[in-house]
């Protein structure tokens, strides 16, 4: 069920072989019943899935698994129960055996947003950094991936991409339990890479984008989507506590700030192609997400401002060219 034997064989004899070889270590760590106190539980709850085939799979419109008609009744409450179990379901959604998991996010509305202003993702290798459960990677399968490859550190995200990879065991699409950290230096192996919603977390984003860069190859396409404030070239808002609530919240750069990033990270063809207001109908509590969301965090008398008094949230995303 949690095999990645498959995974690890397919890069052999790639550029991806190196790291093939350290990650047969890294992964059956990251994955030890020690590692997380509720893995073991998170664990059965994929294998206690209801073990049936799918009659129908969209990828391409959305992620959309298998017919109601599928299962039983009793199926059906028992497929629920045990998803319930990995809450919380921040992005997505899915749609599966007919049943609506209604994710926090509304990862299709950011996928439209940048689908169609990238390169076509056809026979391409794509690693998604800080893919969560994978949703991103269904996606790019369905418009032509030859293989994605998601890293997140978040163990029940894995468990989410493992519980829809029961009914998708075929595809080429993996979350590897890791970080970017374990990610090696100078692996030049990616037609494609995306770092959505990753930047503002990283200490230091100079360093994040050099690991960027280092993963693609020559001519490979950045995807890249961050948090952004208004403002001229130069500025940055560095919150002092939270933002959003949110503590590990480093910098937000104007978007002439990271453009000008990008350039001094050797990065060609720089362009922004897309700048959105994040909205409490995009991002919001729902029943598979249940903890506090975006309106929770915003000042309640005015929301272009975050409970902080920071200027509420705003993403951009540009696409650059590896060196």
């Amino acid at each position: 069920m949690f095999d990645y034997s498959a995974f690890l064989d397919s890069v052999q004899n790639t550029q991806l072989a190196s790291w093939g070889s350290s990650l047969a270590q890294t992964i059956p760590s990251a994955l030890n019943p020690d590692a997380h106190g509720k893995l073991a539980e998170w664990r059965s709850a994929v294998e206690r899935l209801p073990s049936v085939t799918p009659s129908e799979i969209d990828l391409l419109n959305a992620v959309t698994i298998g017919r109601e008609s599928d299962l039983s009744p009793e199926q059906h409450a028992h497929l629920l129960t045990q998803l319930r179990i990995l809450h919380p379901w921040r992005k997505g959604p899915f749609h599966l055996f007919g049943h609506h998991i209604e994710t926090e996010w509304h990862s299709d509305w950011k996928w439209d947003r940048v689908k169609d202003e990238i390169a076509p993702l056809t026979n391409r290798r794509v690693l998604d950094v800080g893919c969560g459960n994978g949703y991103f990677g269904w996606r790019m399968v369905g418009a032509g991936a030859k293989e994605v490859i998601g890293i997140d550190p978040y163990i029940v995200f894995v468990m989410q991409f493992f519980a829809m990879r029961r009914y998708l065991a075929a595809s080429n699409n993996w979350v590897l339990p890791i970080g970017i950290e374990q990610l090696p230096a100078g692996l030049r192996a990616f037609d494609t890479t995306f770092s959505m919603g990753v930047l503002y977390h990283r200490k230091s984003p100079i360093d994040h984008l050099f690991q960027l860069r280092d993963s693609l190859r020559s001519g490979g396409e950045l995807v890249l989507e961050t948090l952004v404030v208004d403002g001229k070239l130069g500025e940055v808002l560095v919150p002092e506590g939270r933002y959003a609530q949110m503590r590990n919240v480093w910098f937000l750069p104007s978007t002439l700030t990271l453009e000008s990033w990008l350039r001094k990270c050797q990065f060609k063809n720089v362009r922004l192609v897309d700048v959105t207001p994040t909205t409490s109908a995009e991002q919001r509590s729902t029943d598979w997400m249940t903890f506090h969301s975006l309106k929770d965090y915003l000042d309640p008398a005015d929301s272009s401002k975050t409970i902080e008094g920071h200027p509420s949230p705003v993403r951009a995303v540009f696409v650059a060219d590896a060196p």
